[in-house]
């Protein structure tokens, strides 16, 4: 299961950090499987790692020139993109 979502051994000797260690690598694991889960149900045909590479692609650029007021827009949304996003239920990501 770590290599699904990349975990290391990572050594603590506080046990707050062991605490909060333990708490995000459950939540990755959470996150994983309901990625999984949803990805499996809309018959996507993207692992959670696919999907996430196409989801990483996506960009929020934020531009201010000459001290004016700043800019900002989302890279546009390919084809592979979008059916990932509405297989998981999210909304496509827009300039604010």
């Amino acid at each position: 299961l770590k290599s699904e979502i990349e975990i290391g051994p990572v050594y603590h000797r506080l046990p707050e950090r062991i605490r909060a260690h333990a708490s995000i690598c459950f939540m990755a694991l959470i996150l994983h499987r309901v990625m999984r889960s949803r990805l499996k149900a809309a018959d996507a045909g993207y692992t959670p790692e696919r999907a996430l590479e196409q989801l990483q692609r996506i960009q929020h650029h934020r531009v201010r020139l000459n001290g004016g007021e700043p800019v900002a827009g989302v890279s546009t949304i390919s084809t592979e993109q979008n059916e990932v996003l509405h297989a998981l239920g999210i909304e496509k990501p827009a300039a604010p």
